[in-house]
């Protein structure tokens, strides 16, 4: 096979949802506050019977009913996440389990915010060498649970959910090729450490660097796939801040594409948001079959990893 491309989609959110006057009510700030400096209205937040494998596997169940395929085609599952509840078994593992599959390869990939598209980028490569024919790429976090309540200027960041892609071998390929890289100079800029483990950053860095920096990699993402930046049907960045998607796109020249904006609704979800906000966009028929979407993770670490697909 000369390529891969992405057959199907699915999402799963928890049905908790947190507006910003509950946030209010938690910790010194409001409605107002919050949507002026992130944009943000709401986001959804896991319950005590759900997890990061269970909102995982959903999302994967939902891709693969989509796809049309059994769960014992799929022979590579990839899980970006950040907030799994254990090391081992590993959460790939435990959706293959929960969704019934046959002995596919597991790996789960932590790079933070960036890890749905470095997962993506790592099964089309896997497709393009022969040692896989179907994958799912799934990106799920339950980011509230590191979430320092007490923080104003990081708990109103936070959200749950996941998303899923069913990847499968094409001949005419559907994912162009990854641009990737990282700042490790600049990586204590976002940090998800201590014990009790509670997400922390440097806010102002993290916005000066995404929004300089990044619509430069964006636009050498679409060269990479020979695109145009105006060609482009849909652009689906880290959701993040909505202050640092809008002049992001801007920068790059996006002017005919569909812009994802779910960091209203969902929050920042980490490793979900580009899927999650992808997932959604399609599923309302936003964004035409085949149309040249690119998908931009950045974040923790400061990595960043992009890619321009052909629309599902």
């Amino acid at each position: 096979m000369s390529g891969s491309r992405v057959l199907a989609l699915g999402h799963y959110q928890p049905t908790r949802v947190l507006t910003n006057d509950d946030l209010a009510r938690m910790v010194d700030t409001s409605d107002e506050w919050i949507r002026g400096r992130v944009g943000i209205r709401t986001r959804h937040i896991i319950g005590p019977d759900e997890s990061v494998d269970m909102m995982a596997a959903q999302a994967a169940a939902k891709a693969l009913a989509s796809s049309g395929l059994a769960p014992a085609e799929i022979d590579l599952v990839l899980v970006a996440t950040c907030t799994a509840e254990g090391r081992s078994p590993n959460t790939a593992a435990r959706v293959a389990a929960r969704l019934g599959l046959g002995s596919p390869a597991l790996m789960d990939i932590n790079v933070v915010c960036a890890g749905f598209t470095h997962a993506l980028a790592t099964a089309d490569h896997a497709l393009r060498a022969g040692s896989a024919t179907k994958a799912l790429v799934i990106g799920a976090e339950a980011f509230t649970s590191v979430a320092d309540w007490t923080d104003r200027s990081t708990c109103v960041l936070v959200g749950d959910g996941a998303g899923a892609a069913v990847v499968v071998a094409s001949e005419e390929p559907g994912i162009g090729p990854v641009l990737w890289g990282s700042m490790p100079r600049m990586s204590d800029a976002v940090r998800i450490e201590g014990s009790p483990t509670r997400f922390s950053q440097e806010g102002q860095s993290v916005y000066r660097w995404a929004t300089t920096q990044l619509p430069p990699l964006a636009r050498a993402a679409c060269q990479r796939a020979g695109i145009e930046p105006e060609d482009l049907g849909a652009v689906v960045l880290h959701q993040a801040n909505l202050r640092i998607i809008e002049p992001v796109a801007r920068k790059l020249g996006a002017v005919n594409a569909v812009i994802a904006r779910d960091v209203v609704d969902s929050g920042n979800t980490s490793a979900a948001s580009i899927p999650l906000a992808l997932s959604k966009l399609v599923e309302r028929r936003e964004i035409p079959p085949g149309a040249p979407t690119l998908l931009f993770g950045f974040g923790g670490n400061l990595s960043y990893a992009g890619q321009v697909i052909a629309c599902p």
